[in-house]
């Protein structure tokens, strides 16, 4: 056996240990994302709140509990997270979006959104308003697409 077959079949080895330890792991990240989403299940309620900014920034400077900047992995420290600050009731509370609700998420407007713990889930209703829809992202073929288009218009 000459030594390019050897190397291609401890390539093709270490290949086949990688997806096993990625499906492996891969599970075990389900499971708990599972369990996650149990839990915000029955954390869940509705609440009105008054909207006052969004913006996207690191945990840090969010002024967000510091138990919540203490939870979150070493990598998530230096990301950034979708903030929302609202008023419910008397209180003006930080709260964190899900990125779909973010987009859509209607600036100094009252709407009805589901919250488990700080965590903004979906929007219910809009004050005076339907319910706005994602936006649709483009891709970068379609944006190339309408360049091309437009200089030669």
């Amino acid at each position: 056996m000459s030594t390019a077959w050897t190397v291609v079949l401890i390539v093709l080895c270490v290949i086949a240990a990688v997806l096993v330890v990625l499906y492996f792991v891969g599970r075990k990240m389900q499971g708990r994302q599972a369990e996650q989403q149990a839990i915000m299940d029955q954390q869940k309620m509705t609440v009105s709140m008054l909207i006052i900014d969004k913006k996207k920034m690191k945990i840090k400077d969010a002024n967000l509990p510091k138990q919540v900047g203490e939870q979150m992995p070493a990598y998530a420290k230096f990301m950034k997270f979708p903030i929302v600050k609202a008023k419910v009731g008397p209180k003006i509370l930080t709260l964190m979006a899900d990125p779909a609700v973010f987009e859509i998420l209607p600036v100094k407007t009252e709407c009805k959104v589901v919250v488990s713990g700080i965590y903004i889930t979906e929007i219910k209703s809009v004050r005076g308003q339907a319910v706005p829809k994602a936006p649709v992202k483009k891709s970068l073929l379609a944006k190339a697409r309408e360049k091309v288009s437009g200089k030669k218009a």
